[in-house]
This record gives structure tokens, sequence and C-alpha cells, in this order.
């Protein structure tokens, strides 16, 4: 079962722990339901209720009424505010994966629901009829009857059925517990690939530079002109060099000596 997206109990939020509604989302619901109960009497009949669920719900016919048939205790043709309520809650635990925390949390009415003549026993054909509402695996409902049915008539008291829903609880229980293990090895595995990759790529720019070993400057600003002049025989003060020029024919001037100082 999948709610419709978009449809009012989308939005309603379920305790994980206890699997009920806050009184806030209690009062939403008490106003919904009262725009449901188109006659004013309190109550949806079945033709309220089939709509109400085939609205928010994937549900067929012959499942809808069932349902319906399930929570109309009295036999009067209609429902509740209170069955309404359980329904909701039971429609919201089922999206949220937790039929088998609702099963042990609310024990006595799920029983009273499963029984349906009034017996206060339950056969393996009830929960065959409800597996879609409370998705109670075959295998583990088969091995339950052989383990711990202690009168032997193939059909569940109360405190059977509070047995029956410590042990789904615990089996539930376990396999959370290896879930998240699983996830907190891959998370720690994800990190640790996570900072070997880092620690392989990442090269600092003074590591980057190593080794590489910078040339020694030949010429100096001051002391490496002074230097060098020494060495060609140069004084430290300069020299004199005569320069001829020939001036243009034009002006008719004669070549002349100039003096260049450096």
């Amino acid at each position: 079962m999948t709610l419709r997206q978009g449809s009012f109990l989308w939005y309603l939020y379920l305790d994980k722990l206890y699997c009920l509604l806050s009184v806030r989302n209690v009062r939403a619901l008490v106003e919904y339901f009262r725009l449901l109960d188109v006659h004013r009497n309190n109550t949806l009949n079945d033709v309220l209720f089939y709509h109400f669920l085939h609205h928010v719900t994937n549900w067929n016919r012959r499942q809808i009424m069932s349902v319906f048939d399930m929570l109309d205790w009295e036999a009067m043709g209609e429902i509740g505010f209170d069955q309404f309520y359980v329904l909701v809650c039971i429609l919201l635990a089922q999206q949220n994966h937790l039929e088998e925390q609702f099963i042990y949390r609310h024990s006595r009415p799920v029983f009273e629901l499963l029984d349906l003549d009034g017996e206060l026993k339950i056969g393996a054909e009830n929960f065959r009829m409800y597996n879609f509402l409370f998705h109670i695996k075959k295998q583990e409902l088969r091995d339950f009857y052989r383990d711990l049915d202690i009168t032997g008539d193939r059909r569940l008291n109360y405190k059977e059925f509070k047995l029956f829903t410590i042990f789904t609880m615990d089996k539930y229980q376990e396999k959370q517990k290896v879930e998240m293990e699983e996830k907190e090895r891959e998370e720690e595995e994800k990190a640790l690939l996570k900072k070997e990759t880092s620690l392989e790529v990442y090269v600092t720019p003074k590591d980057s530079l190593r080794g590489v070993k910078e040339p020694e400057s030949r010429v100096g600003l001051s002391g490496g002109c002074e230097q060098q002049q020494q060495q060609l025989g140069m004084g430290p003060v300069g020299y004199t060099e005569e320069v001829t020029a020939v001036s243009a024919q034009d002006h008719g001037t004669g070549p002349s000596t100039v003096s260049i100082s450096h």
C-alpha cells in the first residue's frame, strides 16, 4: 500500500516509537473527519469510507470493504472517529514500514480487529485475509505456530498473540541493527577511501618545487659591475671614447671629434 502523494494523510507525522499522532495532528484529523461526514452523524458509512480510501490509497474495492467490515465492530454499517483514527495510524505505519512496531505497541487493538468472530482467538486465515494491511510474513507466522502455539489448536489467544508480537519485534530490531551496522561500515569505507584519494592527489606548492636548484646570479646590482670592470682593465670611474661623426653633406661641415664620457 502506498499513500497517494498530495493527499491529506501524506502530511501527517506518525511517531516512530509509539506509532501515534501528535495532538496537533489529531486536531487536524478531527476537522478532516468532520469534512468527510457530510451527513453530520459523526460517522462514516460504507460509501463515504470507500471513496475516502480510494482517494488516499491504491487499494481495490475488495480490500477497502474488508477493512470496513473489520472496523465496523458492532455491524452498524458505519464507523466513528475512534475506528477512523486507528485506521489512519495503521496506514501511516505501513507507509513508514513500521508494521511490526505498530503491532507490538498496540497489540490489544490489533488483536480485537483480527478477532472477527469475537471468540477471543485468531486463526491463520485471519492473518492471510488482512496480510495486505499488516504485512505479516507467512514464514514467521508458520514458525510461530510451530514453536509457540501453547494450546496446540492452531489458533492464537491474546497471550499467544502477545508473544508473537514480541517475537516479530525482536526480529525486526535485529534486522534494524544489522542494517545500521552495514550503513555505518559503508560510510566509514567511503570516508577512508576519500581520505586516501585526497592524500594521493594533493601536492603542496613547496613540495612541487622541492629538488629544483635555483641558478646562482652572475651579476650583482652594484659590486658585480665593478668586479667585471676591474677584470677588463677598466677603471672604476669610466673611460673616454672618441667617436668620429660625419656631418650631413648638405651642411658642408667636415668630420669632427666628439668626446663621450661613460
